[in-house]
Formats: C-alpha cells, structure tokens, sequence
C-alpha cells in the first residue's frame, strides 16, 4: 500500500517491525532496540540532520505502538506525559523558530502606514527598511497583516497550530509544541498537518497482536464503514472481512450495522424532540462530541442519547460473546479517546487504517487477492462514513417510523469550522434546523486522519457506489439481525 508522504512512511516503517515483532512473539528489549538501527542503518541520515535523531525519533514511535508515550528530551516547564491519544514526540519537533508575523520584502514603506495605525499593541515601527514588528509586543491579532494594502505582512503559523481550531496547541518555552488536553478533541488534525511527523497517536498494536496469538481468546473485529476503498479501489468491505479473518480474528462484524440502529433510534428521537419544538445533535462523531463536552458544555444536554455506532456494536457483539475482546477499526484517532468516555460498551481496543496496514504487511495479507465474505448492513450505515450520510441515514429512518420529513431540517456540519458555527447558532438559540449531523473531519470519517488511501477522490468515488441502494430497508435490517433488543442509551 502506498504511502503518500516520508512522514508516514516512517510511522508506517516503526509500526510494522513493531507488528512483525509481536506476531512472532519476539518483542523484547533486545529487538526493541534494534528497530532504529534496521529502519536507519548506516551513518547517512534519511530526513534529518544526524542519525542519532532519527534513532531517537524512531525509539519514540516504537514507545508510541506500543502504547506509551514518548518520553521528553529535557526538562522543561510545562511539559508533562499525560494520557491524551494523541502525543507530541519531542525529538522530532522541529521548534519551528518562526514568528507568527513577519514583514516581506513586499513592503512599500507608504506613507498611509495602515499596519502601523490597525496595531493596538505598538508593535510596529516604520524604518528605512519599511515596517518593523516588536515580537515582544505582538499579540498576533493580525489586525496589521489585514491592513496592509499590498499583502507584505506574511502569517506564518505553525502548522499544527493553524490546523486545531480549538486552539488545545501552545508553544513552550523550548520552541516546541505542547497539546492541552483539557482543550484538545483528539481529532488528529495537528497529526496529519505537521510536516515533520512530530504529532501522532498512541498505538494499542501490542495489546491486539498477543490477543489474536492467544488461542483461549476470541477476538472480534468491527471495521468502520469508512475502510470502503482503503485498501485499494477493489477491496470491499467483503474482502476486508476475509482478510482480517485470515489475520487472526474470529469473527468480524461491520460498524455499518451499528449506523443502521443509530439511524433507528436517532430518528425516533428527533421526531419525539421536533414535537416538543426542541433541537438535538447527532453523537456519532467522537471529536464532535468532544468539541460539545470540552467547548459548549451548555449544550450537553442537546446531544442525542443514542450512543454512537461503535458502542452500540461492541454491545450488540457483547450480547451474544460476553467474553469477547472486541477492537474497533477505523480512520479515525478520536475513537481511542471515546474508548475511555466511560460508557458502557467501550471496545477492548481501537486501530486505525494505518494500524491494521501494518498488521496486513506483517502477515504478508493482501486484501485486494481476498475472496468475498457475506455482509451484512444497509447501504444507509454504510453512508455514515461521508459527511451528510447520518442525516441521510437518519431520515430515511424518519420515513420507515411515519414521520414527516418534509417537516423536519437538517444542518450537515463538514469539518470542525462549521461544527463550532452550528454549536454557536444553537447555543444562542438562532439555529433554523432540527438536528446537527457533526463531522469535525473535512468530507467525513472518509478523510480521518489515520486513513491510508492517498487519494481523496478514491474515497470519495467508493462512497458513490456504496449509494447504489435506496431501497435497503432499516428496519427489516436490524430485525433480521437481532439488533432491535440491544440498549442504544448513552445514559
């Protein structure tokens, strides 16, 4: 499977030796130590300006699949290991020794001194040179890059900074980045932006691995519908299955199934909320409602009560194997912090598409030479991978329960952007719609940042065929598969 940048690809390189490892039971101190030296032999560095920090780099990301967070360079103030899923590595952030605005050789020195005037903060001057900013005294309003008749004020914010926009990223006095967990969603989105690699996720690769080695246990897969088109334009979610019972998991079930029983019973409750003229969100989207708890903790309340797709398979699954040890699949990071909302049907472990890669790699499993495997879920749960597809879903459940839904309004919100103006517009209570679909991810769960398809277009152009049934019934689908009993409270 290609990998699109050499950030990844080192990520992908660290989480395969760590797989290879572990499938062959021979992980130790020994081995674990090696991993750098294989990845990077030789005295030539690959990216960086030395071996010895990209050794460094690599042990971190070896801590990081297995589990553990990456331990800090030096003592600095402020810079703490935490629990957060998602972690700065220390060693591979590059301190970006950039101040947010700078003057460019654009500057006219005009007369008019429109930055000078807009900045409140007196951090400009007009020299011979043209305009000056005191970084001592910039507050990075921006007010004089916006001024500026001729574009000469560059913003040049970090790129892990400019990608949250919850603003959970902070530079600590060492240059480096420092993620506030009270703040952060765990999206991923500083993950995939950092052009170095210096922010990832903690990898429960390990735990899984000695799981599907151990014959006394019984490990159950749910992939995610988003994995349609992940490994190649013709793997279906039915070669997927086929693969990953070749990798060791005794049964496989898609989340898809778990969407249809939200559809359900989100449904119901918009068409019980829309008659007593009160609005409601979906909680499908682990980020979104992380965006709620953290960021508009007064809107808690509007959240829908219907857990989300992965909760209610892990207890539709728990139904019937109590005993089960259960690992989610999917592209998304912000699934390994729902792992720990503390709600009952939490899964044993989370794995992203990049993850599971690895583990094919290791195993040298192909999924595009798999067989089909028999499926089951509607067209509509499949759609919830796509930004707008759980309103679609939802509705057409709408239609199956006699509602009306010319009457009820939907607002899809794409991407963390319009999630924050829909939330905004509800909590001031100017919101026109009945429901919220939240999406913090650009296009979906489709361009989560733990996918591996290089091309959004091929997602997308999976999740055109995927739309190729209108006639699938929700309801006959969850009754033919015994879902209909399983509790879909979050309370």
């Amino acid at each position: 499977m290609e990998r699109n940048t050499d950030t990844r690809q080192m990520k992908y390189e660290v989480l395969r030796e760590v797989a290879d490892l572990s499938f062959r039971e021979k992980l130790n101190d020994e081995a674990i130590e090696e991993i750098p030296f294989k990845i990077i032999p030789g005295a030539t560095p690959r990216f960086r300006c030395c071996v010895y920090k990209e050794r460094e780099i690599i042990r971190q990301r070896v801590r990081l699949a297995m589990g553990k967070a990456p331990l800090p360079t030096h003592n600095v103030e402020n810079r703490v290991i935490n629990d957060n899923v998602i972690q700065v590595i220390p060693a591979a952030c590059e301190g970006c020794p950039i101040n947010r605005f700078q003057v460019t050789e654009n500057c006219q020195k005009c007369m008019a001194k429109s930055c000078q005037r807009a900045c409140a903060f007196g951090a400009i001057t007009i020299t011979g040179r043209g305009a000056y900013i005191d970084q001592s005294k910039c507050r990075e309003c921006g007010k004089c890059a916006e001024a500026c008749p001729y574009h000469a004020i560059a913003d040049l914010m970090r790129p892990c900074r400019r990608s949250c926009d919850v603003g959970a990223i902070t530079i600590g006095g060492d240059k480096l980045a420092i993620i506030d967990e009270a703040k952060c969603i765990s999206c991923g989105h500083c993950a995939a932006a950092c052009p170095f690699g210096a922010i990832s996720d903690i990898s429960s690769i390990t735990t899984v691995i000695k799981k599907l080695n151990d014959p006394d246990t019984k490990v159950v897969a749910l992939p995610a519908p988003a994995v349609e088109g992940q490994f190649g334009p013709e793997v279906t979610i039915g070669r997927l299955k086929t693969a990953l019972l070749e990798l060791g998991f005794d049964e496989v079930h898609e989340i898809a199934l778990g969407g249809d029983a939200v559809a359900y019973n989100e449904a119901k409750e918009l068409i019980e909320n829309h008659e007593k003229g009160e609005k409601m969100t979906t909680s499908c989207c682990p980020a979104f409602v992380n965006l709620i708890r953290k960021h508009y903790p007064q809107l808690i309340d509007k959240m829908s009560n219907t857990v989300s797709p992965m909760v209610a398979s892990v207890r539709w699954v728990r139904d019937n194997n109590p005993n089960a040890y259960v690992v989610f699949i999917g592209p998304c990071m912000a699934k390994k912090a729902e792992a720990k909302f503390d709600v009952e049907g939490e899964p044993d472990a989370v794995m992203t598409f990049e993850e599971l890669n690895a583990l094919f790699d290791a195993r040298r499993i192909e999924p595009s030479a798999c067989p089909e495997s028999e499926t089951s879920a509607t067209s509509f749960g499949r759609r919830f991978s796509g930004s707008g597809g759980v309103t679609e879903a939802v509705m057409k459940a709408v239609a199956e329960l006699g509602g009306d839904v010319s009457e009820i309004k939907a607002k899809p919100c794409n991407g963390a952007k319009e999630c924050k103006l829909g939330l905004q517009m509800l909590k001031i209570g100017k919101l026109p719609e009945d429901i919220i679909e939240g999406m913090v991810c650009e296009g979906g769960c489709i361009a989560g940042p733990g996918s591996i398809a290089s091309l959004q277009q091929l997602k997308m152009a999976r999740m055109k065929k995927i739309k190729g049934k209108d006639n699938d019934n929700i309801t006959d689908m969850l009754t033919e598969q015994n879902f209909m009993s399983t509790d879909m409270e979050r309370e």
